[in-house]
């Protein structure tokens, strides 16, 4: 059974001008201990998926799905106790922006102190404080803080987006949850250090089975820390399945933009030449072409685009494009 089943999920919002759907019918499934990449250009929908998950959007947003569900339970049935209960111990994410995130008002130690889980603490009532310390210690090197006795005195103000983005992700470890959801987890963190956050999912995972959802928009961590990838572009699926077919061969005339854009530093690339890029730019919601969304930017586009695509299955890929590049040489890498 997976541990996360999506099926036909959608997001929707209230503008003055009526109802707009901002993720159309997504579909997405993890098995336990998997590691799976979610990527798309920025507005593609990426992060309203996460958050329809744990449950955090607000009144304004409207979702509906055919099935949302995490280890057979049904997420939309469940009341707010409900969720908050799962969420943080089973669920738990790592947002973009850690600042936001975290209490202006209050110490990063403090706020450790209460993030901690006292299931794993078996000592007795008057050791538990030096237990408390032990494990932040422990946390917080586990993520690259060094000085954490300098780190746990501040306010988050005085911290960088880095560290905040690391003690986030120390908060979040702290429970073990079993599905992890990382939004751009390493974005604000120093190049150096960005390694070491994805050998800790990297062992997380393999040791205590912890299934990862990565949202990136580095392609490079994509093709090197998961197993499987979902790419999305203008809230909808385009192509899902193993990473390592997806990037020898990619199926999607999007999936394909998407990695032809990446900077290749071989000697077949000539001096100050431009990345290669899509034309135009992503429809604005209120303003979705008809039919097939990247019909307007698509070099493959045909007068069949203008009908919506389904999402067919092909050598255990699910893509949904008329044309799709299943026997064409320029896909060759």
């Amino acid at each position: 059974m997976p541990l996360l089943d999506i099926r036909n999920l959608s997001i929707e919002f209230d503008t003055p001008q009526g109802r707009v759907r901002a993720v159309d019918r997504v579909n997405l499934s993890m098995n336990p201990g998997e590691i799976r990449g979610l990527v798309g250009e920025s507005g593609s929908g990426k992060s309203l998926v996460a958050k329809a998950i744990m449950g955090i959007l607000n009144e304004r947003w409207h979702v509906s799905a055919d099935r949302l569900r995490y280890n057979g339970v049904d997420l939309l049935s469940l009341s707010a106790k409900e969720r908050r209960k799962l969420m943080g111990h089973e669920i738990a994410m790592v947002f973009q922006e850690p600042s936001s995130s975290l209490d202006p008002n209050d110490t990063v130690g403090h706020q450790l102190h209460e993030s901690l889980p006292m299931d794993d603490c078996d000592v007795s009532f008057f050791k538990r404080k030096k237990w408390r310390q032990e494990r932040i210690k422990s946390l917080l090197h586990q993520v690259g803080i060094r000085d954490d006795e300098r780190v746990m005195k501040c306010y988050p103000h005085e911290l960088s987006e880095g560290i905040c983005q690391k003690v986030m992700i120390a908060m979040t470890i702290a429970y073990k949850p079993r599905l992890l959801i990382a939004d751009e987890p390493t974005t604000v963190i120093e190049a150096g250090a960005q390694e070491q956050i994805f050998k800790l999912f990297r062992k997380l995972n393999q040791l205590n089975d912890v299934s990862i959802l990565l949202i990136t928009h580095d392609l490079a961590h994509v093709e090197n820390w998961t197993q499987t990838i979902t790419v999305m572009y203008c809230g909808q699926t385009v192509e899902s399945g193993d990473t390592k077919q997806i990037f020898k061969r990619p199926f999607h005339p999007y999936t394909l933009a998407l990695m032809q854009s990446m900077p290749h530093f071989d000697n077949k690339l000539s001096h100050k030449s431009q990345l290669s890029t899509l034309s135009g730019c992503v429809p604005t919601l209120q303003h979705l072409p008809i039919g097939c969304r990247l019909g307007p930017r698509c070099p493959r586009a045909q007068k069949t685009c203008v009908e919506i695509p389904k999402m067919e299955k092909v050598r255990g890929r699910y893509f949904s494009c008329h044309f799709p590049l299943l026997d064409d040489k320029r896909n060759d890498k």
